[in-house]
């Protein structure tokens, strides 16, 4: 054992985040022959996990998820932060970098508490919190009503199991990842695109940390780099936020990248979609894309997204 850890990495408290770490850890080791506790976890208990009564972009947005993990990187107190890229904002402060994607795990989302959607009651109640689930789910069930879940895995659980919901929408990859993976139906992806970068896990750091930028590039998965890259590029180029009901696929294989996307209305009553190929991580077909999408659009969508650059 070493006196003092290789590297520090910081993240979030709660189950899920904390899992995501033990993956980070175990993958570093692996890659440069380390020991466990060469690798120390760092926790912080983010914003976003203390406020759990409140829709997330009321109150902050994704912001609420880094700005904590952000403040111990500046101040040297960890090496680096491991976060679900689905929680980070698209726009990064220059002085940090996501060094390393880890393999993508599933990005499907998985509906708790009916077979499948046509299976869900007349009448009932959705819970989720996340725009894009609740516009997917009205615009194929306009009968449903959308109730707010907010909280970790084991939170929106025991609300669904205390009947606050009928069913309710969890990531399959989080749920995987804390050994749950038996619970609810997987919707397949190409029918019900996920959120931009759901399933893959970043590992952030200072940019100007040599060392621990050569310590993380071992880890960096390409293909996860270039889908992620690409589903937060459109989201960047569509000028999307916390408010934003935008769903993203991308699909990395021999040097191109397949992107399909939907946006709608909140409300779910519009939907339009669109797609792009990515060669060599351009970016320029994204912003046309994201051009024709919001042209296409009407008030209800434009008014939940910016304009496309």
């Amino acid at each position: 054992m070493t006196s003092t850890p290789y590297l520090r990495l910081g993240t979030r408290r709660s189950p899920l985040a904390m899992a995501q770490a033990e993956e980070a850890r175990r993958r570093l080791c692996e890659a440069h022959g380390w020991a466990e506790e060469d690798v120390a976890l760092v926790p912080v208990i983010a914003s976003g996990d203390r406020i759990q009564d409140r829709p997330l972009a009321e109150i902050g947005g994704k912001a609420l998820w880094t700005k904590e993990l952000d403040a111990w990187l500046a101040e040297g107190r960890i090496d680096a932060a491991v976060h679900s890229m689905k929680d980070v904002e698209t726009s990064r402060p220059d002085s940090l970098t996501i060094a390393a994607l880890l393999p993508r795990a599933d990005r499907r989302d998985v509906l708790i508490g009916a077979a499948g959607i046509a299976d869900i009651p007349a009448g009932a109640r959705v819970g989720t919190s996340a725009p894009r689930r609740a516009a997917q789910m009205l615009h194929l069930r306009s009968d449903l009503h959308i109730v707010t879940f907010r909280g970790n895995v084991a939170t929106r659980l025991a609300k669904l199991e205390a009947g606050e919901a009928e069913v309710t929408l969890l990531a399959a990859a989080g749920l995987d990842r804390l050994g749950q993976g038996d619970v609810g139906h997987r919707l397949a992806a190409k029918n019900w695109l996920p959120a931009p970068a759901q399933g893959a896990i970043g590992i952030e750091c200072r940019s100007d940390d040599e060392r621990v930028r050569q310590l993380l590039a071992p880890l960096d998965h390409r293909p996860t780099r270039a889908e992620v890259m690409a589903e937060r590029g459109l989201l960047e180029a569509l000028d999307g936020n916390c408010h934003s009901p935008i769903a993203v696929l991308a699909e990395a294989q021999a040097g191109r990248v397949t992107v399909n996307a939907a946006i709608y209305s909140p409300d779910g009553s519009e939907r339009i979609t669109g797609s792009a190929v990515l060669v060599d991580g351009e970016i320029a077909p994204l912003r046309k894309l994201a051009r024709d999408m919001l042209a296409r659009s009407g008030p209800a969508v434009r008014a939940v997204f910016g304009s496309a650059a």
